[in-house]
């Protein structure tokens, strides 16, 4: 069983994937934010830093899923690799702050690696307005994302909801938690939890 979470900067992907992790006895594997050599850099320089960054988010996951597909566990996953193509690497070269050149290296690397990878058994996707989104970024304090404007926050969001639409890889739960608070309220944790045990049971 593999099961990824997708969502916006700020949607809680990291915080439910520790809670689903725990609850299902899976094992989690998150994004490898910290060890990022690049983050301080690319939000004090987006336009000079964006390809590095993307480059290595593609390395670490496609890594990663590689590893994942070799244990045999079942797995729960923060993000995807497809969000980094459909999304953020795309928004960075919409912005005018990733070259021409960058973004045809970039996405016929994606492409070479999306043959050797099989997508999630089941994406979750967080669904979250700008206002939410801007609160669970304050409210976790990282310095290197006290620069991230409103504006790049809703283009991702738009690209996000494009990419959900036409989303074909497999099984897709939208949950939306803009009303939700499944960290301090064990009932909204079972109502995500009830969703997902219902696209568990139609998987088998």
């Amino acid at each position: 069983m593999h099961v990824a979470i997708a969502g916006n900067i700020g949607a809680g992907k990291t915080t439910l994937t520790k809670l689903l992790a725990k609850h299902y006895k899976w094992k989690p594997h998150y994004e490898s934010v910290d060890e990022n050599p690049y983050l301080d850099d690319f939000y004090g320089e987006m336009e000079r830093w964006s390809f590095n960054l993307q480059i290595y988010f593609l390395n670490s996951r496609f890594r990663q899923i590689l590893e994942l597909r070799k244990t045999g566990n079942d797995i729960i996953q923060d993000r995807t690799i497809y969000e980094d193509a459909h999304i953020f690497a795309p928004n960075l070269h919409g912005m005018g702050l990733m070259t021409n050149r960058d973004f045809s290296n970039y996405s016929s690397l994606f492409e070479l690696m999306e043959n050797l990878v099989t997508p999630p058994d089941l994406l979750i996707y967080l669904r979250a307005d700008i206002q939410t989104l801007v609160g669970q970024i304050h409210k976790r304090g990282r310095d290197y994302e006290n620069s991230i404007s409103i504006d790049y926050l809703s283009r991702l969001n738009e690209r996000y909801e494009a990419w959900i639409t036409n989303y074909d890889k497999g099984n897709l739960l939208i949950i939306d938690v803009n009303n939700l608070d499944f960290v301090e309220n064990q009932e909204d944790l079972g109502v995500i939890i009830n969703k997902i045990d219902g696209e568990i049971n139609g998987l088998f």
